[in-house]
């Protein structure tokens, strides 16, 4: 009973050190439990992205009209109005064309006998039946041989404002030139009776990235 008492006695400062372990378990958590608050905006916050948009439309005979009987020196002019139609402003507005068909009047090379491409900007209104500009025309892009054309060039490098129309005056010529056809063989590398095949890319960037308070 002795041995008994003494086993029971030294079990108790045990179990007292468990339980106040335990009430210094519970008192450590309650340390940081901690009051707290959040705000936050009642009505949402919307935001929408802009949009980037560029249209061609033919202003009276444009690239849908085909060419034909080029003579050498001649130049044929064709109308189109490109539109920024989106809600960002745009820069950087370029032209690329895409030439297949007869080399000699695709390729350029020393003998300058490839078509030529020539674009010309009127702030008013083109009278397409006489070439004239309702203002003063400047020219975007002078006369290039459709060789310097594969890659895209520049017609504006600065800014395009968001709903504006540019209305273009797109010009190709046959360079003048000298052959001759004898007794009805035409001459080798001759320009006659070619064809060419061109299809005009307009391309345009979203203006420079911004960051504002407004």
């Amino acid at each position: 009973m002795a041995d008994h008492a003494r086993r029971r006695s030294a079990r108790r400062p045990v179990a007292l050190a468990v339980i106040g372990g335990s009430v210094l378990v519970a008192m450590g958590a309650g340390v940081w439990a901690t009051l707290s608050a959040t705000a936050a905006n009642v009505t949402p916050e919307t935001i929408s992205s802009g949009t980037l948009k560029l249209t061609l439309a033919a202003n009276g005979a444009g690239f849908d009209q085909s060419i034909a009987n080029l003579a050498p020196g001649d130049t044929v002019n064709r109308y189109v109005d490109l539109t920024s139609g989106g809600s960002l402003d745009a820069q950087a507005l370029t032209m690329q064309v895409a030439a297949t068909g007869s080399s000699a009047l695709v390729t350029d090379g020393a003998s300058t006998k490839a078509l030529r491409v020539t674009v010309k900007q009127c702030p008013g209104t083109w009278n397409t039946a006489t070439g004239a500009c309702g203002g003063t025309a400047s020219t975007l892009l002078p006369a290039t041989a459709l060789s310097g054309l594969g890659s895209a060039q520049s017609l504006i490098a600065g800014a395009v404002t968001a709903g504006s129309v540019a209305h273009l005056q797109v010009s190709v010529q046959l360079p003048d030139q000298t052959e001759t056809t004898v007794n009805g063989t035409l001459p080798t590398a001759t320009i006659q009776g070619l064809t060419a095949n061109l299809t005009y890319t307009f391309a345009e960037t979203q203006r420079s990235a911004t960051t504002t308070g407004s």
